[in-house]
């Protein structure tokens, strides 16, 4: 091949190009792919800061993927036991335990005080995220569980909106009120609750029981169980909350919910989704404290973390992986863009630069969070392994009971076998 001027300046220039895509490609080596659960807010929300965090981090590529509740745990499960488990997982407190002891995530020990600054987090928020004595899950947020209630069907039907002093009995009569009031065709006073563990456990530690023993074994009875069905049958019989077939089109996410569809004039949720449910709810929502088993009754409610973000022990790279969750739970900017959504943030300093930026959804968060007052109680220890097949199960026999398959005594029997079977599997 005969050398000229123009082949080695045509070479030259190749050989430049080549090496500015393989500068490139190196350059996007750096790769997160993170899976959380939620709706499309959260998403938007999540996507923003992802794009914020890549500005900050030139070279780093994240991918991310969100799904529903029921079927984000599915999902997760199966890409662990793969070896396709992502690098950022969005991780919940009944879950942690499970997913720690299996290998499942990356101990961040390590990092702390250094690639993870949660210095002024609440220790007991911390505490949520360890299992035996490692850190395995950054809070997001604190939340608690409450009722969302439809302030204007509400209104129409001329009832008084629950108080913190509202009981169980008072609940009953309300919803069977709306009901009978008529003024939108087909629907409800009350969503079921019967098969929402969080609802259970705050009726339950009301009773001065909880839902697993600190050992990890079931903490109530066939008993307790039978009496929590009674109640929502009677509930069902005077036409106070949705019938099992309005019920059942629920999959536990803001979407089906029957206040979202259009069927009752509350659900049960966490304070945290009130800026899904109310980006899809015409008509104003508030939060308000489930109901009490009597007026001389403590509540039942806790200030939780709302979810975590942990590292899988699959990444190539749990450094790059806590320094996003650090980003994530840290920065300003992340931070006025994720509001409270995922929960009020745990960070004193963010929580009090977020505060004065927050629109009314994100102060009525916030204020039910910090104003539970004597209705909030001590944080429970982490569920055991086998807790998220305990609430299927809760669930699924739920819905027996509803539809009349198994009567309330047997439900409360039910429940506790299949219970106790899950959690001795441990």
């Amino acid at each position: 091949m005969r050398m000229t001027r123009r082949n080695v300046l045509a070479g030259g220039a190749a050989l430049l190009s080549y090496s500015m895509l393989a500068s490139s490609a190196l350059s996007q080596e750096a790769r997160l792919r993170m899976l959380w659960w939620g709706s499309q807010a959260r998403a938007d929300r999540t996507n923003k800061v992802n794009q914020l965090f890549q500005e900050q981090n030139p070279g780093v590529a994240i991918n991310g993927e969100f799904l529903g509740w029921s079927d984000y745990w599915p999902r997760l499960a199966t890409q662990v036991a793969g070896r396709n488990a992502p690098d950022i997982i969005q991780m919940d407190y009944r879950y942690i335990v499970e997913y720690a002891r299996r290998g499942a995530l990356a101990p961040l020990n390590d990092y702390l005080g250094s690639v993870l600054k949660v210095e002024d987090f609440d220790e007991v928020q911390i505490e949520g995220g360890s299992v035996d004595g490692k850190l395995y899950g950054i809070s997001l947020g604190a939340n608690s569980a409450t009722m969302l209630v439809n302030t204007v069907a509400f209104q129409e039907a001329g009832i008084e909106l629950p108080t913190p002093s509202t009981t169980w009995d008072d609940m009953a009569k309300i919803g069977a009120e709306i009901t009978k009031a008529g003024k939108r065709k087909g629907f409800f006073g009350l969503a079921d609750g019967s098969g929402v563990e969080p609802l259970l456990e705050n009726w339950l530690r009301q009773r001065g029981k909880a839902l697993f023993t600190a050992d990890g074994k079931i903490a109530y009875d066939a008993n307790d169980a039978a009496e929590w069905f009674a109640m929502w049958a009677a509930m069902r019989e005077a036409k106070a909350c949705v019938p099992p077939d309005i019920q059942a089109l629920d999959q536990f996410n803001p979407e089906t919910s029957p206040l979202s569809l259009g069927k009752s004039a509350t659900s049960y949720a966490h304070s945290n989704q009130l800026v899904a449910y109310q980006g899809i709810n015409k008509d104003k929502l508030t939060l308000r404290n489930h109901p009490l088993i009597g007026k001389d009754a403590k509540g039942g409610h806790y200030r939780k973390p709302s979810m975590f973000f942990s590292v899988s022990a699959q990444t190539k790279d749990p450094e790059l992986g806590a320094k996003y969750v650090n980003f994530f739970v840290t920065n300003p900017k992340a931070a006025e863009v994720l509001g409270v959504e995922r929960g009020v943030p745990e960070s004193k300093a963010v929580r009090e630069g977020l505060a004065p930026t927050l629109d009314e959804l994100g102060r009525a968060a916030l204020d039910y969070v910090s104003g539970l007052g004597p209705l909030a109680g001590a944080l429970p220890p982490p569920p055991p392994s086998g807790a998220g097949e305990a609430e299927l199960a809760l669930r699924t026999v739920a819905e027996q009971v509803g539809f009349g398959q198994l009567d309330v005594k047997q439900g409360g029997e039910t429940l506790v076998n299949e219970v106790t079977q899950i959690l001795s599997r441990g």
